[in-house]
């Protein structure tokens, strides 16, 4: 695979070939012409005349007459006096004439693949205008570096709109369920106590209070997924170690994990400080804990490993639970996703936590990845840069989630 060229190279080389070519071209002609017009002048001068001026014109100190006989003898005074004739003159224009339809024939065939290919990248752009998300277009080796990376951008963005489109048709019907189903429960226990079916009494009263909430907390989860979409999620960075922040999720999930029967190993956890908004990475491990407990625990195993890179720290969660086929991992952080078999409404949840814990890495710079666990289960890996993101500073949208000592777990 060779090395692609920039633009300005590109369309360089190629100009720079037709003017080089142009220039070429005229000399040849004008050599051609001084030729034919030698060849044609000494076929009338006989040999021995030719041999005479040869030996004159090697040695022509006091043989200046006799030169003189010759050339007028056998040259037109044009070819003989120095400078440019007219003749020279009407052939150098009649050349750059000729040349120039051959000028403008080669730039049109040297520059017409790039002028197609931002014709085919219009073509598609209007079609994606129009509504139809299906368009890819091939990236041709051929081309310059920065029309490779546009082409790549395009069907990035076509990749995204189709994804996005996808999530939204699949998830407004989700949406519309998962926010109803709370409403319909409080609203029915509330009209059953206005009834007299239920009694108006503060456990009455704590079942509504229960669903609302849920309620909320739904609401709040959509409003951060749309923050993050639109690039306005707003962080609060400070100074902390994944190490410590880490140990302190576990031990709040201690009694849990404890009743699940799950041995928690942890290793390689980086005690370097980073820059990030400690409550956001704390609630992505939160989500990716209470994601092994509701979908994992049956495992019986958590191995958490952690590794620092130059630039970054990556955090894997590993377990040996049911697992994931490529395609249902390639979809476990889309919103309202659920796996048919387990990721059940019965397990708790909405399908919004993986979606979440998405937006939050991707705000932070960083990234969260999913796949199949050799021998069994599943693995999630979190990226989390060393520097900061760049995001606006504003008060957090979501419950705090209470600073809790840090102390080892393990």
């Amino acid at each position: 695979m060779k090395k692609p060229v920039n633009l300005w190279q590109w369309v360089g080389w190629r100009m720079g070939f037709i003017a080089g070519g142009a220039v070429v071209l005229v000399c040849l002609i004008m050599w051609l012409q001084f030729l034919w017009w030698d060849i044609k002048v000494t076929s009338r001068i006989p040999p021995q005349a030719q041999a005479k001026i040869q030996r004159l014109v090697e040695n022509p100190t006091g043989h200046e007459a006799e030169i003189w006989d010759y050339l007028t003898r056998y040259y037109a005074l044009d070819d003989v006096f120095p400078g440019i004739s007219g003749t020279e003159w009407w052939t150098v224009a009649l050349l750059v004439i000729a040349a120039l339809p051959i000028i403008y024939a080669a730039g049109f065939l040297l520059l017409r693949p790039l002028s197609s290919r931002v014709k085919e990248i219009a073509q598609a752009a209007r079609k994606v205008a129009q509504g139809d998300l299906n368009v890819q277009l091939p990236i041709s080796e051929e081309m310059p570096l920065e029309v490779q990376r546009l082409t790549s951008d395009f069907n990035s963005m076509t990749q995204r709109l189709r994804l996005y489109e996808r999530e939204v048709q699949e998830s407004s019907a989700v949406l519309a369920h998962e926010l109803r189903t709370p409403l319909n429960a409080a609203m029915g226990r509330v009209q059953g106590m206005l009834d007299e079916v239920f009694p108006a009494n503060r456990e009455q009263l704590g079942l509504v209070l229960h669903q609302l909430s849920h309620l909320n907390v739904m609401v709040d989860d959509l409003l951060l997924l749309s923050l993050a979409q639109a690039g306005q999620l707003p962080l609060n960075n400070t100074s902390f170690t994944i190490e410590a922040l880490l140990l302190e999720r576990l031990k709040w999930f201690g009694p849990q994990l404890t009743t699940a029967g799950t041995h928690v190993s942890t290793s390689g956890l980086p005690a370097l400080v980073i820059n990030a908004d400690r409550n956001r990475i704390g609630q992505v491990f939160n989500i990716l804990i209470e994601n092994y407990l509701r979908y994992a625990a049956s495992g019986r195993e958590l191995d958490i490993k952690g590794q620092a890179h130059d630039n970054s720290i990556t955090v894997a969660f590993s377990d040996r639970g049911p697992g994931l086929n490529e395609d249902e991992a390639q979809r476990v952080f889309e919103r309202f996703w659920r796996q048919e078999t387990s990721r059940n409404r019965r397990a708790g949840g909405c399908g919004l936590g993986l979606s979440i814990a998405h937006a939050i890495c991707t705000a932070h710079g960083g990234a969260i990845s999913a796949h199949r666990r050799l021998g069994g289960g599943m693995t999630f890996e979190v990226r989390l840069p060393l520097e900061p993101a760049s995001q606006p500073l504003s008060p957090d949208l979501l419950h705090n989630e209470g600073n809790l000592e840090t102390k080892s777990h393990h």
